[in-house]
Parts: C-alpha cells; structure tokens; sequence
C-alpha cells in the first residue's frame, strides 16, 4: 500500500473490490472488502477473539464500533440486536463505504457508519466493542479511549480486544489507572495472543465487580 495505512483517511491504494465469505452472528455471509482497509481478506484473529468472547449485546440502544474497518463488528451487532443503532466509527473514508455497502446488502437499516465528528455529542452507548487500531501509537490510541469511554452509559461495558504482544497487559493498567473511580477494568479472556479487556462504567450505586478468571 506504500504510504497507506488502514488508518488513512482517504487510501491512495487501488480500491480492488472483493468478494470475501466470513461468518458472523452464527450466520455464512458475503461481504464486500477492499485494498486499503484492515484485513480486507478475512476476519482477522483479534476480531474472532473478541467476537467469540463477548456476551449477546443488550437489545436496544446505541452501540458504538470504534475502528470498524469493513465492518465485522458493527454486522454483527446489527444482526443480533435489530432494534439497536450501531455507529460504526472510523477515520478510513472506504471503510465506511464497505460498511455501508454491507449493511445494505444485508438489509440491515440500523447501522450508521460515521466518522468520529459526525457522532452527535448526547449519544451515549449501551457498549462498545472495539479491536482498537493499536499501530496508530500510544498517544493516539490513548487519546481515542479518552474520548469515547466515557460516553458508555452508566452500567455499560466497553470490550476491547488487543494483542498480548503489542501491550494489552500495559494498555489495562492504563486503562484501570485513567478510569478511576468510576469505572472498573478486568481481562475478561485469553485467546490466540490476545487478551479481551472488560471496561466497565459504574453506576450510582456502584455495581460490585465481578471476579473473573484470567
């Protein structure tokens, strides 16, 4: 892709369009990917992880994908819970026409791909599930969490997936020393080199933490 990253904004790749079979929600489906995305072939292990390790999103609400790439996450999540609204949210101006390519594909009418100013400041998300894009840097992946964690509603729970290797022990203790008080911070799994961390936003009373076993 020479200078491009699955983080550009606008990709200088070639588009190439494909066709890709993946399964999602329990269901086979073809999908559109494209050059220039995050793993346009497939969906990657991190995302697997994540998916195969989370509970059934709530059934309402606004959900929030942070970095959808093509759209795996944000798919699924309109597909399990059709009376919520998921914003798939990305800087990658062809991640979100994938995104919307597919929903439409798929008759999905509640996803709304957005880049991350088109969000209306009063949403509040009911969970938020993410494969943060890590290879953006510390500070910038820092300063991404800080803006959108605190937007869980209260009792929400946010599930990021991230590579043991590339600092998922580090990027929790961070997280548990940023989001204190009010929010608790747990690895919820272990699978293929990746660990799903749990961030969960307190309500008022605070909910007790639930043990987990790493």
């Amino acid at each position: 892709m020479g200078g491009d990253h699955y983080f550009s904004a606008t990709p200088a790749s070639p588009e190439n369009l494909r066709r890709v079979r993946v399964r999602l929600a329990g269901r086979d489906l073809d999908v559109t990917t494209a050059g220039g995305v995050f793993s346009p072939d497939h969906v990657d292990s991190g995302t697997g992880v994540l998916l195969a390790n989370t509970p059934p999103p709530p059934a309402g609400g606004d959900f929030l994908d942070l970095g959808c790439g093509w759209g795996p996450i944000a798919l699924s999540l309109a597909l399990e819970a059709p009376h919520a609204r998921i914003w798939a949210v990305d800087v990658n101006e062809r991640a979100l026409d994938l995104v919307r390519r597919n929903a439409e594909a798929l008759g999905l009418d509640n996803v709304n791909a957005s880049l991350p100013n088109d969000v209306p400041d009063d949403v509040v998300f009911r969970t938020i599930r993410s494969n943060p894009p890590i290879r953006v840097g510390k500070n910038e992946l820092h300063g991404l969490l800080e803006r959108w964690i605190p937007r869980l509603d209260e009792r929400a729970d946010a599930w990021l997936v991230v590579q043991r290797n590339l600092g998922s022990d580090s990027l929790q203790r961070w997280l548990a020393a940023t989001f204190s008080p009010g929010y608790s911070v747990h690895r919820s799994a272990t699978a293929r080199g990746f660990r799903v961390l749990k961030v969960r936003r307190q309500g008022t009373p605070p909910t007790e933490d639930i043990p987990v076993i790493a």
